[in-house]
């Protein structure tokens, strides 16, 4: 059990105080809210099973799009306990964010606010931010598009907060009783991953003691599915939705639409231990790059991601032989495949070839900005369970991407470390590192 909480004048004696840089960063508290699942158990069930959670659309008509296929949540709002001013003002993936890190503090037994508050803060990561109440408002105040004068009596008293991607780490704060340092990380596809980053980077530097850090995204929108459609990004395999992601098949065609939301408790490492906090894995390094090259498009030889994940792995003081798994980006367009592997053969040399990768997209789609939140919740579970996730719907492999991406079959074996990876629009190339605060870094 955890030790009490300290009250009084020495409610903050878990917590080194000391300005020191490079503090350790390990994560205690986990919430997931993911296609196929309630929780984080339900989430790593799916995974573990290599079960797929993507069907066909169902809010919203979608026969008129190219691509009707998506990873859909079953989340009832009001049965998460959100009351119904919540509810009313809150954008569906603010309140999976909200959720998510109501879920995180609890399974840290950390109390809202932490044992100091202005020494929490928090991190939150969203590609669309608001987009699912942008769009319901503007079919409202335009008559589904009809009228090019719209009527501000129609316009609803929360529209600022979905105008303004800030009001949703303000609203995690408030849920979390963070009055420290409060940010939003909005860089596309890496989003997920860079926000985590950047709220052990406030720990690291001494700037904050306890950060609740994620992503959430709820892009399963009309305006969203024609954007995607109309660069042809996405899937058209809508007679089989449920295999329709197929990260590094020599089948695949496009990437399935999805939801979700992923959120942390990230502690300094000696605070959490003198607590008795469960420690699922520390934060070993990290690192981001763009290549300035395209929006959308990536070069062949994947330098940049390569470098990123050098850079990752140099200040977690670890050679490419140290890492068990790598949770891949994958997505599951021809492009990114092959870009992936090109990196990963080029930062992990003989290394690639032995170490076990998989793309978790394969079972419950890609959700823009939360899906590196997500992937770092699957990298620390494998962790917690020596067990690689499978990828999924790998019947026929790329030839180019030979690599061993762990097809259709979960696999059990000592996972210590893990390299989760992640890749955006705009160029943007982010990794992490992730082990045991046990394992000894070489």
């Amino acid at each position: 059990m955890p030790a009490p909480r300290p009250e009084g004048a020495n409610r903050n004696a878990w917590y080194d105080r000391t300005p020191t840089v490079n503090r350790r960063v390990v994560i205690t508290g986990i919430g997931v809210r993911a296609p196929g699942g309630a929780g984080t158990k339900e989430f790593w069930e799916l995974l573990s099973a290599g079960r797929t959670a993507t069907r066909g659309i169902t809010f919203f008509d979608a026969s008129p799009f190219r691509s009707r296929v998506a990873g859909e949540i079953d989340f009832d709002p009001a049965a998460e306990g959100l009351t119904p001013r919540e509810i009313r003002r809150m954008d569906r993936a603010t309140q999976l964010a909200v959720v998510c890190a109501r879920d995180a503090l609890a399974d840290s037994g950390t109390a809202p606010g932490g044992p100091d508050p202005h020494r929490t803060g928090v991190s939150l990561g969203s590609a669309v931010a608001s987009a699912t109440s942008l769009e319901n408002e503007y079919l409202v105040l335009s008559d589904a598009g009809a009228s090019w004068l719209a009527d501000p009596g129609y316009l609803s008293p929360h529209m600022f907060d979905y105008l303004s991607p800030g009001m949703m780490p303000a609203e995690v704060a408030w849920a979390a009783g963070a009055e420290g340092p409060v940010t939003m990380v909005s860089d596309g596809c890496t989003s997920g991953l860079d926000a985590v980053a950047h709220g052990a980077r406030l720990i690291q530097e001494g700037s904050a003691d306890v950060m609740v850090a994620g992503a959430a995204d709820a892009p399963v929108t009309p305006i969203v599915a024609a954007c995607f459609d109309a660069i042809k990004a996405t899937t058209p395999r809508n007679d089989d939705p449920a295999h329709a992601s197929r990260p590094f098949d020599g089948s695949r065609n496009g990437f399935v639409l999805a939801e979700g939301a992923a959120m942390f408790v990230l502690e300094e490492y000696r605070a959490a231990r003198r607590r008795g906090a469960r420690i699922y894995a520390e934060v070993g390094g990290f690192a981001t790059r763009c290549n300035a090259y395209h929006m959308t498009g990536l070069k062949k030889d994947g330098r940049e991601m390569a470098e990123a994940i050098r850079a990752a792995l140099d200040e977690a003081r670890m050679d490419p032989t140290a890492l068990d798994y790598v949770n891949a980006h994958g997505s599951g367009t021809r492009q990114n495949d092959r870009h992936e592997t090109a990196a990963f053969k080029r930062a992990l040399g003989p290394h690639a070839h032995a170490v076990p990768i998989s793309s978790i997209k394969s079972m419950i789609g890609h959700s823009l900005g939360a899906i590196g939140s997500l992937e770092i919740a699957a990298s620390v579970l494998a962790i917690e369970h020596h067990v690689v996730p499978p990828t999924a719907n790998l019947h026929t492999p790329d030839p180019e991407c030979d690599l061993d991406y762990v097809p259709l079959t979960a696999r059990e074996q000592r996972v210590d470390t893990v390299l989760s990876v992640g890749s955006g629009f705009g160029g943007f190339q982010s990794a992490m590192v992730l082990h045991r605060p046990e394992v000894a870094t070489r």
